[in-house]
């Protein structure tokens, strides 16, 4: 007897079946009405079936030999291969977070030691340098696409895990590119602003810190001094210099100059306020604290002003 889980199976088969079959003769349809056939097909069956689903590869490779240099087609070759390579994986390991990332269970052993267990992705290496391969051909085809170099970083640190060499190498190639030809960016569906791109290098700055490992807080450190040539008073680039210092290097004098340079440029700077108060209080220096927690309950939002006014009224001397 076929149950359920079966017909549900068969009507997939049927459904990749169906609009995977070919499409008329090349004669009876221009280059880019075959394209534009093989895109809509290639549309149904992803939104029933994924990336990777049954039929997928089938309507790509068709769709490949009529318009090999059609983008649309490139990257959904990219996220075929890209998907394809996952598969995941249960990690233990003893810290409470692994890679930026809390942990999918939290189990205690014999001696009552929490075991943390973590869901991590791992890569078939050939697949994924089979979904680069065609990434990089859709960038070739729009250099400027801003969208699918920022895919490519993303899936490069989503590789390479603790140690995201190629994602930074990456991104500095992005950066002087940046600085020497102020490129015109585009994001199909969105205008974008003066400031997306430095805003967007911030992002993968944060990233690169969340990751929190010894490589990763390099390259955080890394793109934030290239960023810093190529906008020497941006306060947020400035600040990331100083978190460098304070939590890494552990040079807390260093950090507050770093800090106090962002703040120059910007006072109602959050971050650099924030961790000015952070980095007195773990020198343990009261006056110095003080004196940032007056600011920054000023730009606090409302669930950190709190805790910082009352704060400022230990260290006042309040009750």
């Amino acid at each position: 007897m076929i149950n359920i889980i079966d017909c549900m199976d068969l009507k997939k088969m049927l459904l990749a079946l169906l609009v995977s079959a070919t499409v008329l003769p090349a004669a009876a349809q221009t280059r880019e009405e075959l394209s534009e056939t093989y895109s809509g097909r290639y549309d149904l069956v992803v939104s029933k079936l994924g990336y990777a689903g049954v039929g997928v590869e089938t309507i790509l490779n068709q769709w490949e030999q009529v318009d090999s240099t059609n983008v649309k087609m490139l990257t959904a070759k990219f996220n075929y291969y890209f998907t394809k390579a996952q598969s995941n994986s249960v990690v233990v390991k003893p810290q409470k977070k692994y890679l930026g990332a809390d942990p999918v269970l939290t189990l205690k052993d014999s001696t009552g030691t929490d075991v943390h267990y973590f869901q991590e992705v791992i890569y078939d290496d050939a697949l994924f340098s089979e979904a680069m391969r065609y990434l990089d051909k859709a960038i070739a085809e729009v250099p400027l696409r801003i969208d699918l170099r920022f895919t490519k970083v993303t899936a490069l640190m989503s590789y390479e895990k603790d140690s995201p060499d190629m994602a930074l190498s990456y991104l500095l190639g992005l950066a002087d590119k940046e600085a020497a030809e102020h490129c015109k960016w585009e994001y199909p569906g969105y205008e974008l602003g003066e400031d997306f791109f430095r805003q967007s290098m911030q992002e993968y700055c944060a990233a690169f810190y969340t990751l929190g490992t010894p490589s990763s807080y390099e390259a955080f450190r890394t793109l934030s001094e290239r960023m810093l040539i190529i906008y020497p008073k941006d306060p947020a680039f400035i600040t990331n210099m100083g978190t460098y210092e304070f939590i890494v290097a552990k040079d807390y004098a260093k950090a507050l100059k770093y800090y106090r340079k962002a703040l120059k440029i910007a006072p109602d700077d959050y971050s650099a306020l924030k961790n000015c108060v952070l980095l007195a209080r773990q020198q343990k220096n009261g006056k110095l604290e003080r004196k940032y927690l007056e600011q920054f309950v000023k730009v606090a939002p409302e669930n950190e002003r709190q805790a910082a006014e009352a704060r400022l009224k230990f260290l006042c001397g309040e009750n």
